[in-house]
């Protein structure tokens, strides 16, 4: 985790990414310091101190889903998101709300094991050049070396007196193995020059694979079994003996390959998966979308029964309870979790008592303005003006997108997100797309040609489109 970012450089840390929302901001900055000041506490108040989770109020396309995707890479957090409308109360089909823990962990896993890899990468490149290095030269047996009963056997008229070990003929097949032991090492040394070069990148080799057993294990998965926490895949993989399979390929594509074998080798799985367990509970940040959609009081009718079930259900995950995974059990207690919600319809009060206690920092997210989308378009390190002037120069097409562009871009998006469904940021991937739709489809051919997008081009491209109401509705 970033110990060392205060509040107020987490804020400055988002900012290159999200124009404004800065409530919310201070909201997530402030909760991620808390971890930091609840780890520097004393032993009997650490585990006192919960998280003060964060309910995110605010239309679709505003920035709730970027603030904690890009809070969690900046803290270097395991991070789920998840839509709250997939899970069903218990006792319906649909998912179980326990998989949102044990998903968290897989994500915790994958995180770790990737920095142990990364850990023992140098160690297992080396490794695999030397596997590479014995395919291509396989290492010389040592010559043999004179045994001396067989020496002074056949001198004094031991054992070996019929003349089977005569010195000579062993002194003279040792010469010949001691020759052939050299010019073979030579070649080896001769080879690992020439691999070190990259002088065999294309030459074939064989070696050996090892076969997944997933393909064949997944279907007791997908049953459910993982549900209960029971990894099957490797129960019944140590049930049977490891396959393996013989791959042919050249040099360039088996480094890789050998290297992620030693990498495996190398990394302790069990320390991997204890170490993602604890990040998981110290660390993890669970984003809970569509929590609007559950809102609802039970008043007889079947769907809103089922709402008011999946939050009684959510609830003890958020609470803080213990999950069964196939990494060990994982207690949910220090995890944060951000939800958000449009709540157009609903609102938060809708939700049960209980759930709602558990959300007591609550953020309202504002509509985007015109304003908003031309500092959208062109302010952020990603931004999009920024990704398809780069994604055109791999083509060799210059695009310059002028100030007055932005402008009308930015306007077209406020107009169309009045006309229709306000779709917030959203808006602008599509105009953007549909505005340079015909530059992306013919720039392998004016590759080298330099395109300057002013406002003039923008209504050119967008003003038939959005005027059109019922083609504006269909195309963007």
């Amino acid at each position: 985790m970033s110990e060392e970012l205060t509040p107020r450089e987490t804020v400055e840390q988002l900012d290159r990414y999200i124009v404004g929302q800065d409530a919310a901001k201070r909201a997530v900055a402030i909760a991620v310091r808390n971890r930091y000041r609840r780890q520097r506490m004393s032993e009997e108040l650490r585990d006192e101190v919960i998280p003060k989770n964060i309910l995110m109020i605010g239309p679709t396309g505003v920035g709730k889903t970027e603030i904690a995707r890009r809070l969690s890479n900046l803290v270097k957090a395991p991070f789920l998101k998840i839509e709250a409308s997939k899970f069903t109360e218990t006792g319906y089909v649909g998912r179980d709300v326990e998989s949102i823990v044990r998903d968290l962990v897989d994500v915790g896993y994958r995180m770790v094991e990737r920095e142990a890899f990364e850990a023992v990468e140098k160690e297992a490149q080396a490794r695999a050049e030397k596997r590479l290095l014995d395919i291509l030269a396989p290492p010389p047996p040592p010559p043999q070396q004179a045994s001396a009963g067989g020496v002074l056997g056949g001198m004094f008229g031991g054992p070996d007196h019929d003349g089977s070990a005569d010195p000579t003929q062993q002194a003279t097949r040792q010469d010949m193995e001691r020759k052939q032991y050299q010019q073979a090492e030579r070649v080896r040394e001769f080879t690992a020059r020439r691999l070190a070069a990259g002088e065999l990148e294309d030459q074939e080799i064989e070696f050996e694979v090892e076969q997944s057993q997933t393909q064949s294990l997944q279907i007791f998965s997908a049953a459910g079994l993982e549900e209960m926490g029971i990894d099957m895949q490797e129960m019944l993989g140590s049930m049977f003996p490891r396959q393996t399979a013989t791959k042919r390929t050249t040099v360039a594509e088996a480094r890789p390959i050998l290297a992620g074998q030693e990498a495996q080798m190398l990394v302790d799985t069990h320390a991997i998966a204890r170490e993602a367990v604890e990040r998981v509970e110290q660390g993890g940040i669970v984003f809970l979308d569509e929590l609007d959609k559950i809102a609802g009081r039970e008043s007889g009718h079947g769907p809103d029964v089922s709402r008011e079930g999946v939050q009684r259900d959510i609830l003890p995950i958020i609470e803080g309870s213990t999950v069964i995974t196939k990494y060990g059990p994982v207690s949910t207690d220090h995890v944060l979790f951000i939800a958000a919600g449009a709540f157009h319809v609903a609102k938060p009060s809708d939700l049960i008592p209980e759930l709602q206690g558990r959300f007591p920092i609550r953020v309202e997210l504002d509509s985007l303005t015109q304003h908003d989308f031309e500092r959208i378009l062109s302010e952020p390190e990603n931004s999009l003006v920024r990704q398809y002037t780069e994604l055109l120069a791999t083509e060799g097409v210059e695009i310059e997108f002028t100030d007055d562009a932005i402008v009308e871009i930015a306007a077209f998006a406020q107009q169309v997100n009045e006309q229709t469904e306000n779709i917030g940021a959203r808006r602008l991937y599509t105009l953007v797309e549909r505005l340079l739709e015909e530059v992306s489809f013919v720039a392998p051919e004016i590759s080298g040609q330099h395109i300057t997008v002013n406002a003039d081009y923008v209504r050119a491209e967008l003003e038939g489109v959005v005027e059109d109401t019922d083609l504006s509705r269909y195309m963007l």
